[in-house]
């Protein structure tokens, strides 16, 4: 602090108070002049669905948390300007004092014993320290810029990715199946890092540069100030190359973010399905398939890459113009002696620091385009409304009798895709409800609207007499239990995918779960019994064993309402009966919609619905009695 102090007084007394008053004026005009034009573009370019002010605003406004970061950030980048200043001052004095035999000025002077002021040597010795102390000042404030720069850009990422992912979670189902996760997963993973490289990467440098700038501005004109308009000049210059480049990025910017998501997409999808493009042995045809995306993709980002060099080229030629400029002047004026050599190399010097800001500003203007097309994806993501949303005052629910009516529910998919169709049904507690019908007649879609996936369009769903919309989500849907024709494990051991309902039990209490699912016989066997890593989506297991470990879950979940999808389409006879057994203990005391096709696993049932075309139809009686509402 003390060498920005003397830094800041020895530029002020080397200016003097015309410099100073110059200074002020300029800087208070310049401000002015960015913030008009940075307000002009923002109001001239509009993005599909936000313009720029309105992706700063939000993005800053989601950074604040880290504002005292931001704004450490912001001071250490600040200590960089007067050491910047000072970087070139050793040398001018060195030319001019110790080579041409000038005085040193007072403030350096007076480092000096009084016997050594006219000796070069000494002089010369100082300088030299002189540079490498601003060397060590200048290196050890970019060390600490660059750590707190680490930690502060991946928090901020990791809080918006989790905004992102908590979002994308709320959503209804109806947005997952109409976007796909690749989508998602795009806009979390890679989208996301846009809010670093803005509020960071892009806002201190802009900031520190136009600060930059305008000081640099001020020396030139101390010096000599006709050197300093023509070196200003180039500036017009290059913000209208910025404005030509800025729409034009951001279209090209927008194509290619959509075709990275739809390559990625592609592999997401054929490694998913592996197993079935191996056995019809597609695998080069998926593989054209993934080429000509990637290729798509790769000429947008080649187009891109040739944008920014074309601008980059522009810029760079601009400057070296006006560079030759001041080179030609300014050595014009050190023949008429209107300036010194030292005077000379210190104006080069503050002219490539100049152009340095002048470049960053109009370069970085431009890169911002990649960035604010990615956080317009992450804000359209999360400005998306769910469908299915929880009452201000939702009533709660602790545990449920369990029964279940429908009055005159139809539901859609869409124009001309009903699923269902004025249903109406009351299924007492602890009825055991089978649901037949053919593919596509609503069976699922039902399941899906009492567990408040979707809400019906027309009609209502009443629990215990009262509407589903009417309780809390979370409440409700801690009153089902769920076991899918395909059972969905999760990448981690046996007893944390039984225990994903209820993380806080004990191990007994999961073992229990998983004899009486008859799972712990077959668990006991494997090499490392109930903390076996079950692979992704249970890959390491058989079908009837991931489909007892499902029933484990729902036992263990204990909710008075049992959902049970084809339990036993995919596995054989005897995996068949353990199940079965399984299922029978499972469902004493509770409420059970089962979707089967199988005679074995309807004869359970005292309850069985017929759905055809999204309408409650008559069919066959199964084990008792037929009882619709």
């Amino acid at each position: 602090m003390r060498l920005v102090g003397w830094a800041m007084r020895f530029v002020a007394s080397w200016l003097g108070r015309e410099g100073v008053a110059f200074r002020d004026c300029f800087l208070r005009s310049a401000t002015a002049a960015l913030l008009r034009v940075w307000t002009r573009r923002a109001a001239m370019t509009d993005t599909r669905t936000y313009s720029d002010r309105t992706l700063y605003r939000r993005l800053f406004a989601q950074a604040r948390p880290f504002w005292l970061h931001i704004a450490a950030l912001f001071g250490l980048s600040l200590l960089s300007m007067p050491v910047t200043l000072l970087t070139p001052i050793p040398l001018k004095l060195a030319v001019d004092c110790v080579l041409a035999g000038k005085p040193l000025p007072g403030l350096l002077a007076a480092w000096l014993p009084q016997s050594a002021r006219g000796a070069g040597v000494w002089a010369l010795g100082l300088l030299a320290w002189l540079v490498v102390l601003i060397a060590g000042v200048k290196n050890l404030a970019d060390l600490a810029f660059a750590g707190l720069r680490t930690y502060t850009g991946e928090k901020l990422i990791l809080a918006f990715r989790a905004d992102l992912f908590r979002h994308s979670q709320r959503l209804s189902l109806a947005y997952h199946d109409a976007r796909g996760t690749t989508d998602l997963t795009y806009r979390i993973q890679y989208d996301a890092p846009a809010i670093q490289w803005v509020t960071i990467d892009a806002f201190i440098p802009l900031t520190t540069a136009a600060l930059t700038l305008g000081l640099m501005l001020v020396v030139l004109v101390r010096i000599q100030w006709q050197l300093a308009l023509v070196a200003l000049a180039v500036a017009p210059l290059l913000l209208a190359v910025s404005v030509f480049y800025h729409k034009r990025l951001k279209e090209h910017w927008h194509e290619a973010k959509n075709l990275e998501s739809a390559a990625m997409g592609l592999v997401q999808e054929v490694l998913g399905a592996v197993r079935v493009v191996k056995a019809f042995a597609q695998e080069d045809r998926e593989q054209q398939r993934y080429i000509q995306r990637a290729q798509r993709s790769l000429r947008e980002q080649v187009r891109l890459t040739l944008m920014g060099a074309s601008f980059g080229l522009i810029v760079a030629v601009i400057i070296a113009v006006g560079t030759a400029l001041v080179l030609y002047i300014g050595a014009r004026q050190v023949q008429a002696g209107h300036m010194t050599v030292g005077d000379l190399i210190l104006v080069m010097s503050y002219l490539a620091m100049l152009y340095g800001p002048l470049q960053t500003l109009s370069k970085s203007a431009t890169s911002l385009q990649a960035s604010l097309v990615s956080a317009e994806r992450c804000f359209v993501l999360l400005d998306q409304q769910p469908e299915v949303v929880e009452k201000p005052h939702a009533r709660p629910l602790t545990r449920a009798r369990g029964e279940v009516a429908f009055e005159n529910v139809s539901f859609s998919y869409g124009p001309g895709r009903p699923a269902l169709r004025e249903v109406s049904f009351v299924v007492p507690a602890g009825a055991r409800v089978g649901l037949t019908g053919p593919t596509g007649a609503g069976k699922t879609t039902l399941v899906s609207l009492l567990l408040r996936l979707y809400d019906p369009q027309e009609g209502r769903i009443l629990l215990d007499g009262v509407d589903l919309r009417d309780y809390r989500l979370r409440d409700l849907r801690n009153q089902f239990a769920l076991v899918l024709q395909e059972p969905v494990l999760f990448s981690c051991s046996i007893a944390e995918n039984i225990a994903y309902a209820r993380p806080e039990a004990t191990e007994a209490q999961i073992q229990a779960a998983a004899r009486a699912a008859n799972a712990h016989e077959f668990i006991l066997r494997l090499p490392q019994g109930y903390q076996t890593l079950v692979g992704e989506r249970g890959a390491q297991l058989s079908g009837g064993e991931r489909q007892r470990i499902a029933l484990a879950r729902a036992f263990l979940k204990d909710a008075p309402i049992l959902i049970l999808d084809e339990p036993t389409s995919a596995v054989d006879l005897e995996t068949e009966a353990l199940i079965l057994e399984a299922m029978c203990r499972l469902m004493e005391g509770r409420t059970t919609f089962i979707i089967a096709h199988r005679p074995s696993t309807l004869d359970i049932c005292t309850v069985r619905m017929h759905l055809d075309q999204g309408r409650l139809v008559p069919g066959p009686p199964a084990g008792g009695q037929t009882s619709l509402g």
